[in-house]
């Protein structure tokens, strides 16, 4: 008597083959779709929703506290809030950081010396809003007319209800912001457009 070849699956088919059999790669029990586990998703909510909150309170926390190291400037909005009588300035000018500084120059022999220069919040006005000098009695009407012949404009430093120091101011761009300039290089002309 032979023996029978067996197939992987058991079956005894005499050296026949079974068009009808199933193939070994064909699925008989087809997968279901997967589902998403829902403590999945909600993960994903809740970590996200904590990074946006985080987020949130960090920036709040910076801008709200100011800065409270006082050997650094964050932001123009701290400069802003220093400066004398913000709401008139940030209407009718801007906000200023004022160096008070005097230098002494020898020249014989040939030398400059400096003294500790002292910053302040100050406020640079606009020309067209020299009005509100004039209305509280801080310019005069000569003062006014050499400024403007100078094309300059006035800034100040101290609150205009109390006693602030006035200057005739000169604008000079000439110089020009090194930062925003590419390579560093290339003075811009002076303007007179504030």
């Amino acid at each position: 008597m032979a023996r029978r070849n067996r197939n992987p699956n058991n079956n005894y088919n005499n050296g026949r083959v079974d068009r009808y059999a199933q193939s070994e790669n064909y699925r008989s029990k087809p997968n279901p779709p997967e589902k998403k586990n829902p403590l999945d998703i909600a993960k994903i909510a809740i970590i996200a929703s904590v990074f946006i909150v985080g987020i949130v309170i960090g920036l709040s926390l910076n801008l709200a506290s100011g800065s409270s190291n006082l050997a650094s400037v964050d932001s123009s909005l701290q400069i802003d809030r220093k400066a004398p009588n913000p709401e008139v300035c940030q209407q009718f000018g801007a906000s200023a950081i004022v160096t008070d500084m005097r230098v002494f120059l020898t020249l014989n022999p040939f030398s400059v010396y400096l003294t500790q220069p002292q910053m302040q919040p100050g406020c640079v006005l606009r020309r067209t809003n020299w009005a509100i000098l004039e209305q509280q009695n801080l310019v005069s009407s000569q003062q006014v007319r050499d400024c403007k012949q100078r094309m300059n404009t006035f800034g100040f430093i101290g609150a205009l209800e109390g006693k602030p120091k006035i200057d005739c101011i000169y604008q000079n761009d000439a110089a020009g912001n090194l930062f925003l300039s590419k390579n560093g290089s290339g003075a811009l002309p002076e303007s007179d457009n504030f």
